[in-house]
């Protein structure tokens, strides 16, 4: 028959066990449905049916063959990994095995698997390879029931551990079909009997079975004495070490020099630069490479190669510990902090014990001079440099400290010791610096004075000195030099000597600044108005600019200390205003959109910002600023109440008395802008009394006041300010209801001395503000009511509105017809003496032109 018209070959029909007959199709049945056509080759395979417990049982005895392998190599790691594949798979053979019973194999392998891991248990792993076994131990449990049987029958038997892999199999070449279910069952009942280890019958086979067990036992303990000698051998050359994981492992220390090696300065400088060489590339540890350096100090100083080599070495160190963090916004952690200190603690005394040491960064290393002492040493290094580094080290510590932490106090009691080595770098370099390297050393001073508060100069200013009575300490310490005297003589040097824009800037900055902080009001305003650095100080960078920020608040502050508050609302108007105090000072970040900064510029901003310690309280300088701007515009509100053209003369005050008129129930004021809120208020009313309850109680005094240097004085200062205040307010608003009034009345009414109420009223009699005269025989104020009424007011702002529809339209006009501006020039006294449009920019015609 052609194979066309059969389902399979004669090979398959041969074999087949259905023992069905082959059935054939015409040609031309349907050709949707005819079997695929297969080639020669694959014709010639056999398919073979397989039972799903084979199936099993071949995932199994494969698991189980890579368990002894990775036994045999003593991978205990292999071994879990494989042993929980092995438990999943058991678990899908579940069914399988509660109908045909536990395997031997399977049984065999948890024993072989226990007697493995209480061999390995007394060894030496690496620390996971103890974890993988003592899991591994706790997972592989005993068997139950049967299998416990097969287990002792297995410890008895006389089988080698390297039994052949056919023994373990469950017939898995069998080809049987699952129909023959009966004859299946007897061939399977003759395999288990040929498996199963018979039980000895006579004597001589259990003296038989005894000998092969003792032989067994015998074997095992030769082999586990046998790898325990060569462990030792192994051994010999040194112990081992357990490490942990990810650690790269340094097995032996590299020897500084081979032994023998005699030890002169060509030598340690080679061995120097081969250090130098590693610096910077990929994989180098650096903490190694300090303690290298560091050994080369010891092995120098040892062999007496002199101060030159040291110091050069010593260079090297600071730089390598500055170098341990590759990234910019880490900081030094303060065991590395603490050695950098004392590194330069101790190459400061080498110098200043050495004066034949001569370093520089203009040294070039083929003119160095470290050992022939006939002539003076030359190290090539700079060692302002170091400390300008060290002293950015620090400020970055102090950045990424929490400023509400002990730790924050106790790195900044490390600033003593930063100031002392800068100090020692000043009078060194004083002595052998050049004059920028004085300049650039000056600055660093200046900067750690600039911002403290010189409390015992001010106490020596309140109490006349008294030298009986003054122990020895106190005597010691009066006699140090001032800090306004130390200020002085650094910042002149550097106006002098400097030559770069920058380190004067800097100077003039914190020179200032100091004087304000001392209420050196005018030494201060003056300064500022002669270098004129608000007119090109925008194009300063961005530190600079943070610094002039700082200063010009400060400045602000010191004017509203001496009562000045014009100038005090002035000097804070453009910080104030802008709503960004906190960032224009360098004291944090305000939340923008991530279109106006990513995370880099992020990043920089963050390197820029001002330690805690240096911070201004950002609510003193609000409250300074509002507390000023309410003692000018609330006496101007009253004088101009009816004036179209009033102007705002502080735009945030205007806001929050707005944000204060628009809440719908009015409780107690909490905060200190409500504080100030409500004292308006009551100023507007000509109440001074209610105003200064707002402006000072201990509410206030604890979140602003108390915070000044001279508090009682400040307090005193506002409480004059607004009885003053209010009594111009009470002449603007009730000016128009009095005819005449005494100012003994007035005296009364606001607790000022006669003289002042005299002073304030014939100051605005002078400046026009108020219409009235003074009759000094009765000491009273007379009222001249020239003061429009209110039908007049709303006639004079119709006007003005007029005025400037009809200036809006002629500009209009004249712009169609091309003569902008021209038809007021001939005017006899010009648009409104030329006021008006032209004065704010318009275009002005050449006088040759003709007008119409």
């Amino acid at each position: 028959m052609s194979r066309f018209f059969t389902t399979g070959s004669d090979s398959e029909s041969e074999s087949s066990l259905s023992g069905e007959e082959l059935v054939t199709k015409p040609v031309g049945g349907n050709y949707g449905k005819q079997p695929l056509l297969l080639s020669e080759d694959e014709e010639d395979t056999k398919r073979v049916v397989r039972s799903a417990k084979d199936k099993r049982f071949e995932e199994l005895t494969n698991l189980i063959r890579t368990i002894r392998n990775a036994m045999k190599i003593r991978d205990v790691t292999k071994c879990l990994e494989e042993f929980e594949l092995l438990g999943k798979a058991y678990g899908k053979a579940k069914s399988i095995v509660d109908k045909e019973g536990v395997p031997r194999f399977y049984i065999r392998i948890l024993a072989d698997l226990e007697d493995y891991l209480n061999e390995s248990s007394d060894e030496d792993e690496d620390e996971d390879g103890v974890s993988a076994a003592a899991f591994l131990k706790k997972k592989s449990e005993a068997p139950s029931g049967e299998s416990r049987k097969f287990l002792k029958k297995m410890e008895d038997d006389e089988e080698d551990s390297e039994d052949s892999e056919d023994d373990e199999d469950w017939d898995t070449g069998s080809t049987s079909s699952d129909s023959d279910s009966e004859e299946e069952e007897g061939k399977q009942t003759v395999l288990a009997s040929r498996f199963l280890k018979k039980a000895p019958t006579t004597e001589e086979d259990k003296k038989a079975a005894e000998k092969k067990r003792e032989d067994k036992a015998k074997k095992k303990h030769d082999r586990k004495s046998k790898r325990l000698d060569e462990e030792e051998e192994d051994n010999e050359g040194g112990e081992w070490e357990r490490v942990r994981g990810g650690v790269p492992l340094v097995k032996e220390k590299p020897k500084m020099f081979a032994k023998g090696t005699e030890i002169t300065h060509a030598v340690v400088i080679k061995k120097l630069n081969e250090i130098l060489q590693a610096r910077g590339k990929k994989g180098t540890d650096r903490a190694a490479q300090i303690e290298l350096l560091q050994l080369l100090v010891q092995i120098a100083s040892e062999n007496n190669l002199g101060e030159g080599v040291i110091v050069k070495i010593k260079f090297n160190i600071i730089a390598s510990l500055y170098d341990y963090n590759p990234n910019l916004a880490t900081y030094m952690k303060p065991e590395m902090w603490q050695k950098c200190l004392d590194c330069i603690n101790e190459l400061m005394d080498i110098l200043f014990a050495n004066p034949n040491i001569f370093v520089g960064e203009n040294i070039l290393e083929e003119s160095e001079n470290l050992h022939n002492v006939d002539q003076p040493l030359r190290v090539r290094g700079c060692i302002l440099t170091l400390v300008e580094r060290m002293d950015e080290e620090f400020t970055k510590i102090m950045q990424n400290t929490d400023p509400h932490s002990q730790e924050y106090v106790e790195h900044l009691k490390d600033e003593a010791q930063v100031c002392a080595i800068i100090e020692r770098v000043q009078r060194y370099l004083e002595e052998k610096g050049t004059t920028e390297e004085v300049c650039r050393v000056y600055l660093r001073r200046i900067l750690h004075t600039y911002y403290k508060f010189d409390y015992k100069a001010h106490q020596r200013q309140l109490t006349p000195p008294e030298g009986s009575s003054k122990s020895e300490q106190d005597q010691a310490e009066n006699e140090g030099e001032d800090s306004a005297v130390l200020m002085e003589r650094l910042c002149k040097y550097i106006y002098a000597k400097d030559r770069t824009d920058r380190i004067r800037t800097c100077a003039i900055l914190c020179h200032i600044y100091h004087h304000a902080l001392h209420s050196r009001w005018y030494q201060a305003r003056d300064l500022m108005l002669m270098s004129h650095l608000q007119d090109n100080i925008q194009h300063a960078d961005p530190p600079v600019q943070i610094l002039y920020n700082r200063t010009m608040v400060q400045l602000g502050i010191c004017a509203f200390r001496q009562g000045l508050t014009k100038d005090a609302h002035n000097a804070l108007l453009d910080i104030q205003s802008s709503g960004r105090a906190k960032e224009l000072l360098g004291q944090g970040l305000l939340l923008r959109s991530l279109q106006e900064r990513n995370q880099e510029q992020e990043k920089v901003e963050r390197r820029r910002q001002v330690p805690f310690h240096l911070h201004i309280n950002l609510e003193l300088l609000e409250c300074v600023y509002l507390v000023s701007a309410m003692l000018l515009e609330i006496p101007y509100m009253a004088a101009h109440e009816s004036d179209a053209r009033r102007r705002m003369i502080s735009k945030q005050f205007h806001h929050q008395l707005r944000v204060g008129e628009r809440q719908p129930l009015l409780g107690p004021p909490e905060s200190m802008r409500e504080h100030v809120v409500a004292a308006s208020k009551a100023m507007k009313m000509g109440d001074w009394k209610t105003c200064h309850s707002f402006i000072i109680n201990e509410k206030m005094n604890g979140k602003v006041w108390d915070l000044f240097p001279e508090a009682d004085k400040v307090r005193a200062m506002l409480v004059r300010k607004i009885q003053e205040e209010s009594l111009r307010t009470y002449l603007f608003t009730y000016s128009s209801v009095y005819d005449s009034i005494s100012m003994e009345t007035l005296s009364d009414m606001f607790e000022l001395d006669l003289p002042t109420v005299h002073s304030i009223i014939s100051k605005m009699i002078i400046n026009e503000e108020l219409m009235a005269s003074l009759d000094q025989p009765t000491q009273t104020v007379v009222m001249h009511r020239t003061e429009p009424t209110a039908q007049q007011n709303l006639a004079l702002q119709l006007a003005e509105k007029l005025g400037s529809l009809v200036e809006n339209n002629e500009r209009v006009f004249d712009h169609k017809q091309g003569t902008y501006g021209g038809y007021f020039r001939d005017q006899k006294d010009g648009y409104r003496k030329n006021e008006g449009y032209m004065r704010r920019g318009g275009y002005r015609q050449p006088q040759s032109q003709t007008a119409y």
